[in-house]
């Protein structure tokens, strides 16, 4: 008991040392008001949304990944049971805009009985990605769902290699992000090497476009397609910002920029400045290594889109892929208003682009991929029925390999190592565990949109349409996808030809199910 003696008295010297400095400091009010008592706001406040995470919030309150959905996604990223029992808690008939897939009694598909069928079925994207254009490196991805563009430096370097494992397991691409292509890359997944207007990776000593540079990235690690960055959603017409605490020696080797100043992408491409130098770049880039080239956007002015497709279809240049991002797709670090307001969310954004291409009949040349809250079930099949090819899941893959939602990307303490460079925090991510369970959350995401597909009797995520789908308008009406959205018959679906390879490659990948014999009176 004698170090309890000593130990109470210095506790009080200590505190009441410190509630003199709260009253003689003059920056904060609260404190200087209220001394000792005002720093327990400040705490509370900095743990607030941990509070809320597992105490205050209810199962669908918080955003940007409420806790249901959290929960969907480390129980499947684990392979534990992630099944909801005693019914939804989705108030559904009181929510105008909810979603409802419409299933069929008698369709083609027949799903197995068994909840574990499907866990490794590859699900191949029903278009060739650069077949329309006849691209020398044109293929037909493994996988409808895609890991997408991260940058190392947003991303710790063990977080990007556990994705990039968890790629490689899954049989899926992995987008590099604007960050250039790192090490950590290069652990077996097949990449998407995205170019940004900064063009880390493969630019000169000035910060311009290397030609050679990028060949170079291109014939060192398994690229597979080049997508061009225009915008995302999160901060569309901004360019990317690394704060300076992030920019290791290691970050700046890879991207060619100094170390410990805060690294801002230019708004703009140095290579182009409208749609027609655009597509000459675009076949440049083609011409040059052989491999599909895309591009990604949010939605905005239809302006830039109108005026692409017109080209597209008049002069026989054209775009391989178009990644749509929308407006709710997350971001280390953006301002208020951008991640709040500015461009449209992705269903709106891609429903008004995709008509531009379908009206010019291209859409069965692009293929579409979606990005923006996609690596939800829910959400993806409404991202196929309107026309989506592919999926690019972000911060979900970021959940699986242990991301908390804790909000803190941009002030490099991301408490899981995700998304900081602090080497203290990103040690105890391991990459070799982490990569299982990314891989398990993609297998499991592609497992259910296959599910649903055979409940809507179509063998694939990629043939179900506008019209299996219903968009509740209150507890009294709904309205079909295709008509809220002006779609016209046939829109969002393959080609026949596309539909055809696609529903014989997954008469392979995915044996029908069945059931019993039938008794002899059906028989008779």
């Amino acid at each position: 008991m004698r170090w309890a003696r000593h130990a109470v008295p210095a506790a009080v010297t200590a505190l009441a040392a410190l509630a003199a400095r709260d009253l003689l400091q003059r920056e904060h009010a609260l404190r200087r008001n209220f001394p000792l008592l005002g720093r327990a706001r400040y705490l509370l406040e900095s743990i607030g949304p941990e509070l809320r995470q597992y105490i205050v919030a209810g199962n669908n309150e918080e955003r940007p990944f409420t806790r249901d959905q959290r929960r969907w996604v480390y129980a499947s990223a684990k392979r534990q049971n992630n099944y909801f029992g005693f019914g939804t808690d989705n108030d559904i008939e009181y929510t105008p805009g909810y979603p409802v897939i419409k299933h069929r009694t008698f369709g083609r598909a027949v799903p197995a009985s068994t909840p574990t069928i499907g866990h490794e079925v590859r699900l191949p994207a029903a278009k060739v990605l650069g077949g329309a254009r006849r691209r020398t490196h044109a293929f037909r991805p493994e996988s409808v769902v895609t890991i997408s563009g991260m940058s190392f430096g947003s991303l710790s370097g063990p977080a990007v290699e556990a994705l990039n494992r968890g790629a490689a397991i899954a049989g899926c691409l992995h987008n590099t992000g604007e960050g250039g292509l790192s090490a950590y890359h290069r652990h077996g997944g097949e990449l998407i090497l995205q170019l940004g207007t900064a063009y880390f990776g493969c630019r000169d000593d000035q910060g311009r476009f290397d030609l050679a540079r990028l060949k170079d990235a291109v014939a060192g690690a398994p690229v597979r397609a080049l997508e061009i960055k225009l915008s995302q959603g999160a901060k569309p017409s901004l360019g990317g910002l690394l704060p300076a605490a992030k920019v290791s020696a290691e970050i700046a080797a890879t991207r060619g920029i100094p170390m410990g100043r805060d690294c801002v992408s230019p708004s703009r491409h140095a290579e182009f400045s409208d749609c027609d130098s655009l597509l000459d770049w675009v076949e440049l880039l083609a011409a040059e290594t052989g491999l599909p080239v895309g591009i990604k956007s949010a939605v905005g002015d239809l302006d830039f889109w109108t005026e692409l497709t017109d080209l597209m279809r008049d002069t026989g240049r054209g775009v391989d892929f178009v990644t749509i991002d929308g407006g709710e797709g997350g971001t280390g670090a953006a301002p208020l208003i951008f991640t709040d307001s500015v461009s449209l969310p992705f269903q709106q954004g891609f429903a008004r682009v995709y008509p531009v291409f379908a009206e010019r009949d291209l859409h069965e040349q692009v293929v579409f991929i979606g990005s923006g809250k996609l690596g939800l079930p829910d959400n993806a099949v409404v991202a196929f029925a309107l026309g989506c090819d592919m999926l690019a899941v972000g911060r979900e893959a970021m959940l699986a390999i242990g991301c908390i939602q804790a909000q803190k990307c941009h002030t490099d303490t991301c408490p899981t190592g995700v998304a900081t460079q602090n080497a203290w925090l990103t040690r105890g991510l391991d990459p070799a565990s982490k990569s299982v369970r990314a891989a398990h959350y993609i297998k499991t995401l592609r497992r259910d949109l296959m599910k649903v597909a055979e409940a809507c009797g179509v063998e694939h995520p990629g043939l179900i349409d506008a019209d299996a789908v219903e968009i509740l308008g209150g507890r009294t009406s709904a309205t079909p996808l295709r008509e809220v959205y002006g779609y016209r018959p046939g829109w969002g679906l393959p080609s026949a030809a596309d539909r055809k390879a696609v529903v014989e490659l997954m008469s392979i990948e995915a044996p029908q199910g069945g059931s019993a014999p039938p008794s002899p009176t059906a028989q008779g």
